[in-house]
């Protein structure tokens, strides 16, 4: 059921962290950014300048929104947009491209994604989705591992051995499977990362909340879109 609905229960956790709804009705938390907050407790410890250390915090920002849409675009070119987006776990080949270092880059992906939009929520909110988005990563790891084991069997487990679950290993790498990444479908379905990355470059130069918002609402209604349509295209495509 987790796997099934972890869009919707990702998306949930997203809008609530910018929400922080718990702001207004108990008084939990101030409606400041994360980004703002951050700055201003450098500037008072006199670590550096209030200035200085906003530039700092949008670098570190930015950079997470940059390592989230690498980890996406290159996982799901291998992967694939349906197996990425399908409602039922996929048992299938694993050690191509990222998945030949790392053995979930989607989920690395997704966690930089959040923390890096953590930036722009208030407070509170970004220490919810944080937290959130970390508990939902591991169950769903540890939910699809269980069931790759039972359905691949002694193959998962040597893959299981070679490549480690979340910190990318380069050396003693699985040779590779020839499989061919599909890097202008996987770019089309991770829109919303490509969005986050122009949005905070955008909120660097105006530091405006609203539009960088506004930037990552078009960018997640056009993945929709063109996951959509990507979906479509596959299924008329003939057999191979």
């Amino acid at each position: 059921m987790e796997f099934r609905l972890r869009m919707p229960i990702n998306a949930a956790i997203i809008i609530l962290g910018f929400w922080s709804p718990w702001i207004e009705a108990w008084g939990i938390g101030r409606r400041i950014s994360l980004i703002e907050w951050l700055a201003l407790e450098l500037s008072r410890s006199g670590t550096m300048s209030f200035s200085v250390a906003t530039t700092v915090l949008v670098i570190v920002a930015a950079l997470f929104a940059v390592a989230c849409a690498l980890f996406r675009v290159w996982g799901t070119a291998y992967l694939g947009p349906t197996t990425v987006n399908s409602v039922t776990m996929v048992a299938g080949n694993m050690a191509g491209g990222p998945y030949r270092y790392v053995r979930n880059p989607l989920y690395i992906g997704l966690w930089f994604m959040v923390a890096a939009m953590a930036f722009l929520m208030p407070v509170t909110g970004s220490l919810f989705a944080i937290v959130l988005i970390t508990i939902v990563i591991v169950r769903l790891t540890l939910g699809e591992e269980t069931f790759l084991k039972t359905e691949l069997g002694e193959s998962y487990a040597a893959y299981l051995h070679a490549v480690p679950r979340f910190v990318p290993r380069l050396r003693g790498a699985p040779a590779p499977t020839g499989a061919r990444p599909h890097w202008l479908r996987a770019a089309l379905a991770e829109l919303t990362p490509i969005g986050i990355v122009v949005a905070i470059a955008v909120f660097s130069r105006n530091y405006d909340l609203a539009l960088a918002g506004r930037i990552i609402l078009i960018a997640f209604g056009a993945s929709l879109v063109a996951r959509a349509s990507i979906l479509v295209v596959v299924k008329t495509e003939p057999a191979k």
